[in-house]
């Protein structure tokens, strides 16, 4: 029977969920709005199958990658829509025209992060770009097991954690099915972020007399509307984009896109964007300082490709000084394989490839072999102080005098030495 004592030991994969056949296993939400399994000890018949397939428990080892790229789609709609380069829906797109299923991790009507299958191209646009929440898995171990006996082709997306909990779910390899997981800072909690949307919405409202802030950009003005028409369900969120390549790929944006439901006597919707780049928004500044990633993050249990997917994708950072000749500024992404069916996957796509050092993809993307340090903030920002979200990420967010000190420091001196001082700087540092 699992039981789970230590919450550092549950990545919530569900797969214990999925594999019990009694269904006597659900997973509740926790105080800070994660999911751990609860068994139904009366109708637990104790026959073991939930720890057999816990990646946490059965832990693979560290592997080295096969092949090394950095990488982008030719389809630049598609690369735009997409975190990085666009490899997913260059591999994904493969596999969907073979007439195999993909799954992935899309939001649902309520903008929770859930997985899913689909069997079209046009179903892959859901699964495009980042979504930094933890997703909820439901059924689809199952649905992906039932498909792999049918003799379908299965391509099977998510964070290393949930592709190892896959493998361990099905206990047998199948060479129809194909596993894609990324390079995972760790995954922040659900429901905070609920509470930052519902907190973001209501000072949006409140404050639209007072206009949009120093810090925001508004692509839509911002109606004046009280906070009761929020309550009340007046307003509906459209869009969320995490990592909205407007202002480019390095210095991406979080859009938030809002409309107003017509009240009686109007004729007309009323709607908004709201962008903040990734240091302002208030959401993404505790993410990026770990402050409400999942406990099992800290000590997990699928670093170093040891996660076992055919393919890993991530971000290419450094490739403006790295290989300047291919940076533009829409994304990169950094593709390593881990088995021989995933470079074949990846060689029958339409991406432009470049080969490129492991050493490299370590170097800017330190999540790819460590887990994320606990922030000593953690346990302040989820204590109930009575402090909104906002109040609370400003004062365990700011930056010290030193910090900035040292980045004034390090900005004059790069600005001094001009683009050739600057790498040669870079290489000093890497030194």
């Amino acid at each position: 029977m699992i039981h789970i004592t230590d919450k550092y030991a549950c990545c919530g994969c569900g797969g214990c969920v999925q594999k019990c056949p009694q269904h006597c296993i659900s997973l509740l939400e926790d105080e800070e709005g994660f999911l751990y399994p609860s068994v139904d000890a009366a109708t637990c018949v104790g026959c073991g199958l939930c720890e057999k397939v816990c990646p946490v428990l059965h832990q693979d080892a560290v592997r080295e990658p096969l092949s090394v790229h950095a990488a982008v789609s030719p389809d630049e709609e598609v690369r735009l829509s997409s975190s990085s380069g666009g490899l997913f829906t260059e591999l994904a797109s493969v596999v969907i025209r073979r007439g195999g299923v993909v799954f992935g991790a899309r939001f649902n009507s309520s903008w929770d992060v859930v997985h899913d299958y689909t069997e079209s191209l046009s179903g892959l646009s859901d699964f495009r770009g980042s979504k930094y929440l933890q997703s909820r898995t439901g059924d689809s171990y199952r649905q992906a097991e039932t498909f792999l006996r049918q003799g379908r082709e299965v391509l099977f997306t998510g964070t290393p954690c949930q592709i190892a909990g896959l493998r361990h779910f099905l206990g047998k390899e199948y060479t129809n099915l194909l596993t894609l997981d990324f390079i995972c800072h760790g995954v922040p909690s659900p429901g905070v972020f609920r509470r930052y949307l519902s907190d973001e919405v209501s000072r949006l409202s409140s404050s639209a007399r007072k206009g949009a802030g120093k810090n925001s950009v508004l692509l839509r003005p911002i109606p004046s509307v009280p906070v009761a028409d929020v309550n009340s369900g007046r307003w509906r969120i459209d869009d969320i984009r995490f990592r909205d390549k407007e202002k480019g790929w390095k210095k991406y944006s979080f859009v938030l896109v809002l409309s107003q439901a017509p009240a009686a006597g109007e004729k007309n919707t009323v709607s908004f964007s709201y962008s903040q780049t990734l240091d302002r928004n208030a959401f993404m500044r505790g993410f990026l300082r770990d402050l409400y990633l999942r406990p099992s993050c800290h000590k997990c249990p699928a670093k170093g490709l040891s996660g076992g997917s055919d393919i890993t994708l991530g971000d290419y950072w450094g490739i403006q000084s790295l290989m300047p000749e291919i940076d533009d500024d829409r994304g990169v992404s950094a593709v390593l394989t881990g088995t021989a069916a995933g470079r074949a996957l990846l060689s029958s796509t339409k991406a432009r490839l470049y080969s490129a050092p492991y050493d490299d993809v370590k170097l800017k993307n330190p999540a790819l072999v460590k887990s994320a340090a606990e922030p000593a903030g953690r346990a302040a920002f989820f204590k109930e102080d009575g402090r909104a979200f906002h109040d609370k990420i400003d004062r365990l967010c700011r930056i010290s005098m030193k910090q900035r000190a040292k980045s004034f420091l390090v900005t004059s001196v790069i600005r001094f030495l001009g683009n050739g001082g600057k790498e040669r700087l870079k290489r000093l540092v890497r030194r």
